[in-house]
């Protein structure tokens, strides 16, 4: 993935700071399929070969802490004052971007892979466009699942003063990365029609719990019942 002079194509700034207040608990640290959602959104961005995974939020112990610290190019650092919103999020983890192409993704995605944030790289490449996200059927964009030129993302917020991260990044003009997309049942798989949704965020206990049945768990509730 790196480019002829040696430097790589993208990082990644993945917003886990968030005071997840309908969720009542550390959401990134939740699982969805045996795995913490913040691993599973660094692992992604690994595997797709990001250079630097720039975590905005509280550095985390346990299991978790130790599992991220042993992934290369890690980097934890914090807004000030904390838990202010994705936009000032997103301007303390750009602060520590070095590469021309970023993944902006949230931490609560259990079903984004390295593979869907290529396919977003290059459909952004191939469009000539300031960034891609990914889509739902109808359309809509998953703002915290995408890939941006560093300078697109520069340029919008240094004139900003809004607190929607929609608002920032749709006059951007992304390219939409959706189910009725070639390049999307190339990655998704065309024997896989039910596969889990790459965009689905878990901001809620019924979002978590759907996300589980998703992937396969079984809930608590039903354990050991025949």
């Amino acid at each position: 993935m790196a480019s002829g002079g040696g430097r790589r194509e993208f990082d990644a700034v993945i917003l886990a700071g968030g005071a997840a207040t309908r969720m009542g608990a550390d959401k990134p640290a939740l699982e969805v399929g045996g795995q913490a959602l913040l691993l599973t959104v660094a692992r992604a961005a690994a595997a797709a070969g990001a250079e630097r995974l720039i975590i905005v939020g509280p550095h985390r112990a346990g299991p978790v802490g130790r599992a991220l610290a042993g992934m290369p190019g890690l980097l934890t650092v914090h807004e000030t004052p904390a838990r202010r919103g994705p936009v000032p999020a997103l301007r303390r983890g750009l602060a520590e971007v070095s590469a021309d192409w970023v993944a902006l993704l949230a931490a609560d995605l259990p079903f984004l892979t390295g593979d869907w944030l290529l396919a977003l790289l290059a459909l952004a490449r191939s469009a000539r466009a300031a960034g891609a996200v990914l889509a739902d059927a109808d359309g809509r964009p998953q703002w915290l699942a995408g890939c941006w030129q560093t300078t697109a993302l520069l340029a919008g917020l240094a004139d900003y003063e809004g607190d929607s991260l929609g608002g920032l990044l749709r006059p951007l003009r992304p390219a939409l990365l959706g189910p009725w997309m070639p390049a999307f049942a190339a990655v998704a798989g065309e024997r896989r029609p039910a596969a889990p949704p790459p965009w689905h965020d878990c901001d809620d206990p019924a979002q978590l719990a759907a996300a589980r049945a998703l992937s396969g768990e079984v809930p608590a509730s039903q354990d050991g019942e025949a």
